[in-house]
């Protein structure tokens, strides 16, 4: 699956658990909250000064490696 800004939290952390390392390196400690499930990964990114396209770069390369593995 591949993420997308416009994915809600509880989306890819339904689908891809393994996300959580990766938003919790970019800063993004609320991510369990339970408003934040609602938000989109863009949303939030913007929320926490984080530019949207390379965390959903980020993501998508660790779904790649785990893939790999």
């Amino acid at each position: 699956m591949e993420i997308k800004k416009e994915m809600l939290i509880g989306e890819i952390l339904s689908k891809k658990p393994e996300s959580i390392g990766t938003l919790m390196s970019f800063g993004m400690g609320c991510i369990m909250c339970p408003s934040s499930q609602m938000e989109s990964l863009e949303e939030a990114a913007m929320v926490h000064g984080i530019d949207p396209n390379m965390l959903v770069a980020a993501l998508n390369e660790d779904s790649k490696e785990e893939a790999e593995a």
